[in-house]
């Protein structure tokens, strides 16, 4: 494949809801940025572009939680992520926000073209309205129960526990969000993108053209979707937040473009910015296919960004995605990443705690970096683990990469007077050749990997050539061959090129790592640049494989650590703050011997002293969340006497809970039985099912169970406090 004139990223566009995880940064950002650095160290025409979304439900939903505007939400959290992003060494081009004015300009005319062209249906259909809201309500503003799991808080888009894509009208019992009323069907007329039009075009150009460069997980389900077929989408919505319809278009008046529709063209109007800004022509980017245009995404956007998308770009006639590189989902301590249960790792908790508390943190945004692309989900979901953080940073980065470079730096300080010293030809033996042809074959390794979106495999590359040279140092021995001294107590000539020839190719080998390791650790790579006192174009790729990047005699500065350890303090307070944000998963059966009830007492029995539990402070109990349940079925887990499976309704939805207490109650006698239920416990499994949350009881004296449940019938969810 020739090479193209030009490179155009996008990473997926934000919501501005709120603060973002490091698993979103895994996903789409940090994965982008690796590629992007490496294109620029070619010195190759390339603008990486993303920006926040701000439009869609999710906005005015977010604002409705914190009692303000929809303006006041975006205004909010944009610049708290885009400083986010340039704390973790993420360096878009451009950092656009789909609010802004020239946004509109561009969605509006982009839907504009499409409609013109016919490429669009209208269509009156009936749709849900809230009348006592007075509003049409969007997918998110309806509820029901699902017809695939039967989970009864199915939003009208995707049912968050199957993750089933739903539609407000397969909902059962929909009720609107807004009011809690059971909504009406009204009539409203919408534009649509038949995307059944396309699917011979689809077919061909996914299925066959990209069957081969692209992903497993992204061809199998485009696959998946065009052999479902394909139906007409809305791009169209009765809202008030969003772009709206042009003035000239007859009808739409009230009218948004919905988000799915809106939110990728932010990446030609942050293109546009961009070249505003920099005084160059955005064109060529979108229109030119010379240009090689890359979508760094999670595997939820697959839809979006390998089908609908490159639709509406095709019937605007733009260029097409080269590739979408979709990653997996990134795990956290064993279980799902949620905002809602506060089971995340926010990015700026991991500022705060570890680049801002220290001078020159900037090492420890590289440390989770280094982290992120070695767990990486590329082909399946991965798992971050603050145990397994801290094991990267000690003995790797530290121990293997820090430790090379530390060393040679500190020898040749030691053993030639602080200055590069020179490489003797004529002596050098068979390890030193095979050591220089390693630097220059790492090169070509590195490449290709990244030029493949094998980030994971190519940082390892970059890892395996440092250890290369701990290994090559621990076999020539400079510290031990310095002591061959001749009559005049200094090394003797063939000890002294030995030295020479190990240390000149140790420190051309670290100038050869800072080239590599900078797409990936960029901090890093300048810290390198300071220590050698070399300017930063050190680093353009194509200095890499050489060994003549460190001039014979040059001064090198005094050696400095590039990496610290981490603590184990320091973990345990992450795993610790972590768990805070959960009740602990212990159980929380009250224990027999702890609360023995005076009631329960024999006439004449004398009351003994019952040990209770460390005293606590009202904050750790305010994190527990009590709420009543009330069971709708139950029946035995196999092979588990103790065990019984139940589906507990708790007004908002209905969960699997695995409970302890089939020894005590039959299945057929608790449905119906309300109860007094902890829903913040993290999920945990039991006899391979998952279990979300804990069914509170108390043990008498006889050792029988009994359900704590209110006097009076209340309705499922209530709070108890």
């Amino acid at each position: 494949m020739n090479q193209p004139k030009r490179y155009l990223i996008t990473s997926a566009l934000p919501y501005a809801n709120g603060l973002k995880h490091i698993g979103h940064l895994a996903g789409a950002y940090l994965p982008a940025d690796i590629y992007v650095r490496y294109l620029k160290a070619k010195k190759l025409d390339v603008v990486f572009v993303c920006g926040s979304d701000e439009h869609g439900t999710a906005i005015p939903i977010q604002a409705t939680k914190e009692g303000t505007t929809a303006r006041a939400i975006i205004d909010k959290y944009h610049p708290i992520m885009e400083q986010n992003f340039k704390d973790m060494g993420i360096d878009f081009d451009i950092y656009h926000r789909t609010s802004d004015p020239l946004h509109k300009e561009t969605a509006q005319e982009f839907f504009t073209k499409l409609n013109n062209n016919g490429d669009l249906e209208v269509k009156e259909t009936e749709q849900y309205f809230d009348e006592q809201a007075n509003s049409f309500l969007a997918d998110r503003y309806i509820q029901g129960t699902c017809p695939n799991c039967h989970f009864e808080y199915a939003f009208g888009d995707q049912c968050e526990r199957c993750g089933k894509s739903l539609s407000p009208d397969e909902l059962i019992n929909p009720v609107s969000t807004l009011s809690g009323n059971k909504p009406i069907k009204k009539i409203t007329r919408h534009w649509y993108l038949p995307l059944n039009r396309h699917e011979d075009f689809l077919r061909k150009w996914i299925l066959k053209d990209h069957a081969n460069d692209w992903r497993a997980t992204v061809i199998g389900q485009c696959k998946s979707w065009i052999d479902g077929g394909l139906l007409p989408r809305a791009v169209t919505r009765d809202l008030d937040w969003g772009v709206s319809l042009p003035a000239s278009v007859e009808g739409g008046k009230g009218k948004v473009l919905y988000v799915w529709f809106d939110a990728p063209i932010g990446y030609i109007s942050a293109t546009k910015q961009w070249a505003k800004n920099n005084n160059k022509d955005w064109r060529p980017y979108w229109e030119d296919k010379d240009t090689k245009l890359v979508h760094f995404i999670g595997k939820d956007n697959i839809v979006f960004h390998c089908i609908i998308f490159p639709i509406m770009l095709k019937l605007h006639g733009n260029i097409l995605p080269d590739n979408v590189p979709a990653n997996e989902f990134m795990n956290l301590e064993g279980d799902k990443m949620s905002t809602s249960r506060g089971w995340k790792v926010e990015m700026q908790d991991y500022i705060d705690d570890f680049i801002k508390k220290e001078n020159g943190g900037s090492q420890m945004a590289d440390a989770l970096r280094y982290y992120l692309t070695l767990i990486a989900p590329e082909t399946k979901d991965s798992e971050f683990t603050w145990q397994g953080f801290q094991d990267a940073n000690n003995s790797e980065l530290v121990s293997i990469f820090g430790n090379f470079v530390n060393r040679s730096l500190v020898l040749m300080h030691k053993l030639c007077n602080g200055k590069v010293p020179p490489l003797h030809l004529d002596t050098l033996t068979d390890l030193d050749k095979s050591t220089i042809d390693e630097i220059r074959i790492a090169k070509e390794k590195v490449a290709s990997l990244l030029e493949q979106y094998k980030f994971r495999d190519a940082m390892f590359e970059v890892m395996n050539l440092a250890r290369t040279g701990n290994q090559y140092m621990q076999k020539k021995e400079p510290w031990i061959v310095v002591k061959q001294a001749g009559d005049n107590g200094k090394p003797t000539v063939e000890a002294q090129q030995s030295i020479d020839n190990t240390l000149h190719i140790c420190l051309q080998l670290c100038a050869n790592l800072a080239i590599l390791i900078n797409p990936f650790l960029p901090f890093t790579a300048r810290k390198m640049c300071y220590l050698m006192k070399v300017v930063d174009k050190l680093l353009d790729w194509e200095n890499a494989g050489k060994m003549k990047l460190l001039s014979v005699g040059y001064s090198l500065r005094a050696p400095e650590l590039l990496f610290r350890k981490i603590e184990d303090a320091e973990i345990t307070y992450q795993i610790e703050k972590l768990k805070s944000a959960i009740v602990n998963r212990e159980t929380l059966v009250v224990n027999k011997k702890n609360t023995m009830e005076e009631s329960n007492l024999s006439a004449g029995e004398e009351k003994k002293d019952i040990p209770v539990k460390p005293e606590i402070v009202f904050d750790d109990f305010a994190r527990t969340d009590l709420r009543v349940g009330k069971i709708v079925s139950a029946e035995k887990v196999e092979k588990a006497d103790k065990l019984l499976k139940l589906q507990v309704d708790l007004g908002f939805e209905t969960r699997t809970i695995v409970s302890g207490i089939a020894l005590h109650f039959k299945p057929e006698e608790i449905i119906g039985k309300q109860v007094t239920v902890v829903v913040n416990l993290a999920p945990r499994k039991m006899r391979g099912i998952e279990s979300n949350g804990m069914i509170l009881m108390a043990e008498s004296a006889d050792g029988k169970l009994h359900f704590i449940n209110p006097e009076t019938d209340i309705n499922p969810g209530a709070g108890v406090s």
